[in-house]
C-alpha cells in the first residue's frame, strides 16, 4: 500500500469525508506527485523541495489557468496530506506551512429572482401533472433543492429509507458526513407520492434500490444529470447567468431570509457548520433594503 493510499484510507475513516471529496484529494495529491516526477509508489516526501512546490503552483495559474479559489483547494488538499504524513512520521518537514492563500474576489452568492422562480413554480406544476417519469421526477428535483435547500450531493446521495414515514422530513447527509433532518413542505408529499406510484406502475426499479432520485433505468441519478436538468429548466425561463443546483440553493436561502427567517434557523437548514458562511445572505437583497430605506427613513419621505 502506498503513502497515498494510506492517506485516502485515513480521511475515509477519519475525517469521514464523502467520497467525492475524497476523490479530490486523491486526483491533487498524485498531480502532484506526477508533477514531481513520481508514481504513488516511488513517492518520497523527503525529496520534493519548496522549489516543486513553487513551481507546481506557477504551473496552475500560467499553464492550467486556475482561478485564484482552485489553486487554493488545490494546495489545501496538499497541506493535509504533508499534515499527516509528519503526524504518521512519514516526512521530516512541513513544505507546505509557508505557501500562503491566494486572494480571491468577494463574491456574493448568486440567486434568481422571485419573478423568474414564480415562472419555474409555473412549469413545475405541468410537469407534475404529467404521466411522464422523466418530468414528474426532474419538477422533484428542482422542488427538493428550492423548497429544502439541498446541495448537490445531499440530494444524489439520499436515499428512500432517508425520508420519515409520513414523508414531511428528510435525514440528510451533509459535509463531514454529518447528519440533519430537513423538514419537506407538505405540498411535496403528493408530488413524492406520485412519482412513488411512477416508479412502481412503470417498472422504473425492480428489486431493492436504496436510492431516492433515479433515472429512468432505476439507477441513482448522477451529479451530471442533476446539473442539466437545473440548467436546462432555468434558462427555459429566461434566467441569465449560473444556472446550477447551487444557483437554487441560494434562492432558497434568500427566500427565506426575506421572508423573516432567523440567520440561526437557516444555518440549520442549509447545514451549515458555522454562522459565518451564512452571514453572506445578509448582504444579497440590496435592493430590497434601499427600497425599505426610502420609505422609512424620514428624509427621505420629507423630500416626496
Amino acid at each position: 500500500m502506498t503513502l497515498i493510499d494510506e492517506f485516502i484510507q485515513w480521511l475515509e475513516a477519519e475525517r469521514r469525508y464523502s467520497s467525492l471529496t475524497v476523490r479530490n484529494y486523491r486526483r491533487d495529491v498524485e498531480e502532484f506527485v506526477a508533477w514531481c516526477g513520481r508514481t504513488p509508489e516511488t513517492f518520497a516526501p523527503d525529496d520534493v523541495v519548496r522549489n516543486d512546490v513553487e513551481d507546481w503552483v506557477i504551473h496552475l495559474f500560467e499553464v492550467r489557468k486556475l482561478k485564484a479559489s482552485s489553486v487554493n483547494r488545490t494546495m489545501a488538499s496538499l497541506r493535509t496530506f504533508w499534515r499527516w504524513m509528519l503526524k504518521h512520521g512519514h516526512a521530516e518537514k512541513d513544505l507546505m506551512r509557508t505557501i500562503h492563500q491566494y486572494k480571491t474576489p468577494k463574491r456574493l452568492p448568486t440567486f434568481v429572482p422571485d419573478t423568474r422562480m414564480d415562472d419555474v413554480v409555473a412549469e413545475l406544476k405541468e410537469d407534475i401533472a404529467s404521466d411522464d417519469f422523466e418530468r414528474l421526477r426532474d419538477a422533484l428535483i428542482i422542488l427538493l433543492i428550492y423548497t429544502g435547500g439541498l446541495r448537490l450531493s445531499e440530494l444524489v446521495e439520499a436515499n428512500r429509507d432517508d425520508l420519515s414515514a409520513d414523508m414531511t422530513t428528510l435525514r440528510v447527509v451533509g459535509k463531514g458526513r454529518k447528519q440533519r433532518i430537513q423538514p419537506l413542505l407538505s405540498s411535496l408529499q403528493g408530488v413524492l407520492k406520485k412519482y412513488f406510484s411512477q416508479i412502481s406502475s412503470q417498472n422504473i426499479c425492480i428489486g431493492q434500490k436504496k436510492a431516492l432520485i433515479l433515472s429512468k433505468k432505476g439507477a441513482r441519478i448522477s451529479r451530471r444529470t442533476v446539473e442539466r436538468i437545473v440548467d436546462k429548466k432555468l434558462k427555459g425561463v429566461g434566467v441569465n447567468g449560473k444556472t446550477s443546483p447551487h444557483v437554487l440553493r441560494h434562492t432558497f436561502a434568500t427566500k427565506v431570509l426575506n421572508e423573516g427567517g432567523d440567520l440561526r434557523e437557516i444555518q440549520e437548514l442549509l447545514g451549515h457548520s458555522s454562522l459565518k458562511a451564512t452571514q453572506v445572505y445578509t448582504h444579497l437583497d440590496i435592493e430590497r433594503l434601499k427600497e425599505v430605506y426610502t420609505v422609512a427613513h424620514p428624509r427621505e419621505r420629507h423630500a416626496h
